[in-house]
């Protein structure tokens, strides 16, 4: 009895609950895990950190474009410090003639859209002034979006670093530039294709 009452104690205390979360509805999943307030991280890069789910791995970082990796599918995870330092806000419409479109409004904005290529699914999410670009089979997406939705929502920026970066034109001497609220760039598949084609011909060399 002594233990199940600490137990109670411990949820109420530190604001943890069980949530079941219904994975095979996108909708439900934005719902419940955009909705926590979740402090956790346990990856640390320049001006932000973030909370990698379990089974994700890290593999590397570029500037402010860090590279994931779980179940045979790679993570693109880019940062937006510019416009999270200037408070911009998303501009997106809801699509009808793709897989899925939905835009997240709330204190943190942004959205989902995922297209079909092919054979594959093309995953764009965008939240928090951040962005997760994935190629994903049909039957992984709705688990890359769950995971996709943890790491978004637990970015956290520090605001004097990415002030200093501003002032040290760490931005403006970049070879390329991302703007996740501003209008989507046409390029952005051929992008992710040609990263997949690379990753194929290291597998092949080794």
């Amino acid at each position: 009895m002594k233990k199940i009452i600490i137990l109670l104690l411990c949820f109420l205390v530190t604001g943890c609950t069980i949530v079941r979360i219904e994975t095979n509805s996108i909708d439900n999943i934005l719902s419940v895990v955009l909705s926590k307030q979740n402090k956790l991280y346990n990856q640390v890069g320049k001006g932000y950190k973030y909370y990698i789910p379990r089974g994700v791995s890290y593999m590397d970082t570029d500037e402010l474009n860090d590279k994931l990796y779980s179940d045979g599918i790679y993570y693109y995870l880019y940062i937006d410090a510019v416009s999270y330092f200037y408070h911009s806000k998303i501009d997106y419409q809801e699509k009808k003639d793709v897989y899925y479109s939905k835009k997240i409004e709330g204190e943190k904005e942004g959205y989902l859209e995922i297209t079909k290529e092919n054979d594959k699914y093309c995953i764009e999410f965008v939240y928090n002034y951040a962005r997760i670009e994935a190629l994903v089979d049909k039957e992984k997406i709705e688990n890359v979006v769950l995971n996709a939705s943890y790491i978004l929502s637990t970015i956290k920026f520090n605001d004097n670093i990415i002030e200093l970066m501003l002032k040290e034109d760490y931005f403006t001497n970049r070879e390329e530039k991302y703007d996740l609220f501003a209008s989507k760039n046409a390029d952005h598949d051929e992008k992710i294709e040609e990263k997949e084609f690379e990753e194929e011909e290291i597998k092949e060399e080794n």
